[in-house]
């Protein structure tokens, strides 16, 4: 008699699952002036009327020296005009890769609004006092946890992690000042192109990209889907 247990369930079929696209369209006329701009319109919609969880998280894809790529997701902290700024360990597989290749992908995957924003440019360290501002708004236990983990290195257990961070809060207890690690920071990465991608019926998804000119200027283009 056949152990009903022991027979896997079947997996649902990846390639059978489709999702009908049927969201307004994006148009050039559409658009605001730059890119800075379009973003902070589709972030706030994101943020507000599309009720996603962490709409500031991106994935961010980097290159080794060999052109070896690596993703993983990381919390948009600030934007402005002059990029997009995120904060990690620098010691990290992902600031490592920066270090010898500072050309870096962020894209917003905004699925439940049928939405992506994509940015491509070079990320470059910010300045020890943006990055001091920065970790004196972050919580105590956060504060923490970037002296205790050494980031993206082998560790054997959880408990030696978790005994790193107890040694710490009891050298740095709730209310008093933890001093900013020499090894953390964050990376401004000034954007080269960013792709607004608005899904469409029938897969006619639009695809409008910022393009960054010499002058400072931005040329719009439409990509097929």
């Amino acid at each position: 008699m056949t152990d009903e247990a022991a027979v896997p369930a079947a997996h649902p079929d990846p390639a059978a699952m489709r999702k009908h696209y049927r969201a307004e369209g994006l148009a050039e006329t559409d658009l605001a002036a730059t890119p800075v701009e379009q973003f902070a319109r589709w972030f706030r919609q994101a943020a507000t009327e599309g009720r996603l969880f962490e709409p500031n998280a991106m994935v961010v894809s980097t290159a080794d020296a060999e052109g070896r790529p690596s993703s993983r997701t990381v919390l948009l902290k600030h934007f402005d005009e002059t990029g997009f700024v995120f904060y990690t360990n620098y010691d990290s597989h992902k600031a490592r890769d920066l270090a010898e290749n500072p050309y870096v992908s962020l894209l917003f995957p905004w699925y439940p609004m049928a939405r992506q924003v994509i940015v491509t440019g070079i990320a470059r360290r910010t300045g020890r006092d943006e990055t001091a501002a920065y970790f004196r708004t972050r919580p105590h236990g956060s504060q923490l946890g970037a002296w205790a983990s050494a980031q993206s290195s082998v560790i054997t257990t959880r408990a030696d992690l978790e005994a790193a961070y107890a040694e710490l809060a009891a050298r740095y207890p709730d209310g008093e000042q933890v001093p900013v690690p020499p090894h953390w920071g964050g990376f401004r990465v000034a954007a080269q192109a960013v792709e607004f991608w608005q899904g469409r019926e029938n897969r006619l998804h639009d695809r409008l990209r910022y393009v960054a000119q010499a002058d400072g200027s931005w040329r719009v283009e439409r990509l097929s889907p």
